[in-house]
């Protein structure tokens, strides 16, 4: 048997992990496990947990409502296009295929707007996650059917963070 010296550990440079830049890190904010209330509602509607997964390069969303629908998203940073994208299904079939990127007020804006295989009167969907200062998350989802001139509200929610997770 041969036994073949291996370098000490600190010698060995640490590869830089794929998935570290600051444009991976945008969406931080998302992580964690949340209790979400529908606007015009006074309890939580919905438990949301968000994580970190596949090296730090996907986040992964795993939704439920009180009433039993369930629906996951992956959501990472696509450095070659330089935008982020989500891809959603829901227990219903639903599915979602939007991209985008942080505004200039910090909120991450995610559209299906620009899709390849948009026709005419195809509704546009909008989806914003805005950090709140008290550490809360505002989701706000719009569509629109008249090419975005004008948005109706499919979803106002907001986002409380769980105190243990």
């Amino acid at each position: 048997m041969r036994v073949q010296a291996q370098p000490a550990e600190s010698s060995v440079a640490k590869p830089v992990p794929a998935c570290a830049s600051d444009e991976h890190r945008a969406f931080d904010f998302w992580i964690g496990i949340w209790d979400v209330t529908a606007a015009g509602k006074d309890q939580p509607t919905a438990v949301n947990r968000i994580s970190r997964e596949h090296g730090g390069c996907v986040l992964r969303e795993d939704y439920r409502t009180k009433g039993g629908y369930t629906g996951m998203s992956m959501s990472f940073y696509d450095t070659a296009r330089r935008k982020w994208h989500q891809t959603w299904i829901g227990a219903d079939g639903a599915a979602l295929y939007i991209e985008g990127g942080l505004n200039d007020r910090g909120e991450m804006v995610l559209s299906d707007r620009n899709r390849p295989f948009d026709q005419k009167g195809m509704v546009i969907n909008q989806i914003g996650w805005a950090p709140q200062k008290d550490g809360s998350v505002r989701q706000h989802w719009q569509a629109s059917q008249d090419g975005g001139k004008t948005w109706n509200t499919v979803f106002d929610g907001l986002y409380i963070r769980r105190a243990t997770e």
